[in-house]
């Protein structure tokens, strides 16, 4: 036996491209505690929060029925810089303590409970943006949902570990340290200025964030859009398509021809015919598919998309053939459905929009795939004939079967193949039924056995040879029509669908026929609608659970701020890659909007906290900058190394798992920046707006009191019937 085509060999490769991904993440992520606490033990405690993270997810995972998938294996595998991230806060906040001369036990209990609320805050906003996104509907739901879920129960164990496993490793693993207390080094003086610049002057500061924060939103129109990243499967399905009538000897004479082109590059290691269908379509003989599976694209010089590129180009000069790539759903690049009532109008348009987009120079292959007519025989009964005559309807229906696809009724002969009776098609010759004479002697028995005799065809019925469609397909209960086509090179689907809207065709429809996007584009309009309201609820749920930790509603502002800092950052990383914006990309921004609350959630915990015990703010969120540069900066190194692995788009997969590592570190580092400057001059201007409130509240308050008492002092007292009586107390003995 020989194996002739499998997507097993893809899978199995993104598996285990997942696989040392994962671990070389791990790998760099603990490195970098290690390089910022230079504390062997401190970094083993750090460690340890990533199985006792990972695991528990598998388990929720068979629960839920989620598999080992690209989407699953991309969450677990984005995840690990993230997994450790709690556990870095908290053993950092201990190695700081201990540095003060506490002992580990001590530093550990105290430590634990200065940072404990920043850390549930953390955890809880990432697993709060991605509960909403889990209910989204449609193709990208599914990999909103699945990402989301793994994310958030490794999250949620992540904070488990980081309360109550980190602290007791501490007080029991570390090591007394000598009291040390070094001076702040070049860079944290630097920033000491800076932040004292922005929070002195912090009306200018938050203006200009604002403007970064509008810069970065328009920055989103700077990326083309697409709905799946093109990846490299090593297998391609071609379609093909001979004209309507053509033999199957015809089809596999051509087929023939082309498998011997493609098996003459090296790239190609076989070619699978699959004759008489192209997915998802109807059988038909004049139609075949080829299966072409490459060598593994680390054994190329050229992608994927290349070879597809060249091959088409190749086959051009092909005559008398349409063919065109599909994808593993069995889908184009471009398709689009025309619908309407009257077939002929919703076929005229269809090729009108076929004929304008082939103008497109980012479009390539278009095909408008009407029902094309075939040569059909037409045979109509005279009916006043056959009465006279005596010709029943069987009878005549009988002779046209014979003439045309041939006859197996029950009455006929059988072959005895030993188990079974095969039934014998009895037919006219191939040549005998493209001669019309021949169709019209055909003799029509008459009365019931023809016992009659029998009258020839053309007596009892009008023959002639005509063409007709080959299939009638709908659309929503309406004739429809498809126009498809492939992209060019690295042309985003977003940017060809935006150029065919534009198209005279689209903007001059007649009445009653509709253009419609068809699978990946109908996919991107789901996902840009879907994530619009998954974003919004997310922050709005995050923004609640930032109310419930801090007990009130101004401040989580300031959290909710240092957000959209992030977004230009993912951009320019995906600008400068070449990527475009696509379904992995958006998951990335999701996810980006959880974790960039890490940073603002440190500072504006530990202001309030010094405020609280008496600080001025402004020293507060200057000492908070200062104090928590050190663990944000770790956290955020550490989280860009974990994603390091995926970002370079090593092994089966990496072009799926590329954009979103990409996105997500260009936000983080670039939202770290910003935020350790722009926040805590965010914090200042809504402390200020805050005791603007409450002032204003109190005189509200003040001045509807004096309303009160004033209205009781001008008061006239009523008349009495009964005169007043003196009240004496008794005198105490």
């Amino acid at each position: 036996m020989k194996l002739i085509d499998t997507s097993v060999e893809f899978t199995k490769g993104n598996y285990e491209a997942a696989i040392s991904t994962l671990f070389e993440g791990a790998f760099l992520a603990v490195v970098i505690v290690l390089l910022f606490l230079r504390d062997l033990r401190a970094t083993i405690i750090a460690a340890i929060s990533l199985p006792l993270s990972i695991f528990p997810a598998f388990w929720a995972m068979d629960i839920l029925g989620f598999s080992l998938n690209l989407v699953s294996f991309l969450a677990i595998t984005l995840s690990t810089g993230i997994l450790v991230d709690d556990a870095i806060v908290e053993i950092e906040n201990i190695v700081r303590h201990m540095r003060m001369g506490k002992s580990p036990y001590r530093a550990a209990l105290e430590a634990a409970d200065e940072i404990g609320l920043a850390v549930i805050a953390i955890s809880l906003t990432i697993i709060a943006i991605f509960a909403p996104a889990s209910f989204m509907s449609g193709i990208a739901g599914q990999f909103f949902k699945q990402f989301g879920i793994t994310v958030s129960v490794q999250v949620f164990f992540s904070l488990l570990a980081a309360r109550f496993v980190t602290p007791v490793l501490a007080a029991y693993f570390l090591k007394d340290h000598s009291h040390d207390d070094p001076p702040p080094g070049r860079a944290l003086q630097a920033y000491t200025r800076l932040v004292t610049w922005s929070v002195r002057h912090y009306l200018i500061t938050v203006l200009i964030g604002f403007g970064i924060f509008a810069a970065s939103i328009w920055s989103i129109t700077l990326l083309p859009q697409g709905f799946l990243p093109a990846q490299d499967t090593a297998r391609s399905l071609l379609a093909m398509e001979l004209p309507p009538g053509s033999q199957l000897a015809f089809t596999e004479k051509v087929t023939e021809e082309i498998v011997a082109r493609l098996r003459k590059r090296p790239e190609v290691r076989s070619v699978f015919v699959d004759g008489g269908r192209v997915p998802p379509g109807t059988l038909e003989v004049r139609r075949a598919a080829l299966i072409i599976n490459y060598t593994p694209k680390t054994g190329r010089k050229i992608t994927q998309r290349q070879l597809e590129l060249e091959i088409s180009n190749e086959l051009e000069n092909v005559p008398d053939i349409r063919f065109w790539f599909l994808d593993e759903n069995g889908l184009r690049a471009i398709s689009l459905v025309v619908t309407g009532v009257d077939s002929n109008i919703v076929s005229n348009v269809a090729s009108e929009l076929a004929t304008q987009m082939k103008r497109i120079p980012i479009i390539s292959n278009v095909i408008s795939e009407t029902s094309l007519d075939r040569p059909e025989l037409r045979i109509r009964p005279r009916a006043d004939f056959a009465t006279r005559l005596g010709v029943s309807t069987e009878s005549l229906s009988q002779t046209i079967r014979v003439a045309t696809i041939g006859d197996v009724g029950p009455a006929l002969a059988k072959f005895d193949a030993g188990d079974r009776l095969v039934p014998i098609r009895v037919q006219l010759e191939d040549a005998a039924r493209g001669e019309l004479k021949t169709l019209e002697q055909l003799r029509v028995p008459l009365g019931e056995h023809g016992e009659k005799g029998g009258v020839p065809l053309s007596v009892v019925a009008d023959i002639k040879l005509d063409q007709g469609p080959t299939s009638i397909n709908r659309y929503d209960r309406e004739r429809q029509a498809t126009v498809a086509a492939d992209l060019v090179g690295s042309a985003a689907l977003g940017d060809a669908t935006k150029k065919i809207s534009e198209l005279p065709v689209m903007k001059s429809l007649p009445k009653g026929v509709k253009v419609s996007p068809s699978g990946d584009a109908e996919s991107l309009n789901e996902l840009s609608e879907g994530f619009a309201t998954a974003i919004t609820a997310g922050l709005m749920m995050v923004y609640a659970v930032l109310v419930l930790l801090f007990g009130t509603f101004l401040q989580p502002i300031t959290i909710l701020f240092s957000l959209p800092l992030s977004i230009g950052g993912a951009i320019a990383a995906l600008l400068l890659t070449g990527k475009q914006l696509t379904t992995p990309v958006w998951i990335g921004i999701l996810m980006l909007m959880g974790i960039v609350t890490k940073n603002a959630i440190m500072l504006v915990e530990f202001a309030v906290e010094s405020i609280r015990e008496g600080k001025p703010r402004d020293e507060a969120i200057i000492d908070a900058g200062m104090k928590r540069a050190r663990p944000i900066v770790m956290t955020t190194v550490a989280m860009a190394a974990g994603m390091m692995p995926s970002a370079l788009a090593f092994g089966a997969g990496g072009e799926f798992r590329s954009p979103m590592a990409l996105a997500v570190i260009g936000g983080l580092v670039f939202s770290t920046i910003l935020s350790l400057v722009f926040v805590p001059a965010m914090f200042m201007m809504m402390d200020d707006i805050g005791a603007l409130f409450w002032r204003f509240g109190k005189k509200l308050l003040v001045s509807s009191g004096d309303a009160e008492h004033g209205e009781d002092h001008h008061k006239t007292p009523a008349p009495s019937a009964q005169p007043r009586r003196k009240v004496i107390a008794p005198a105490a003995e």
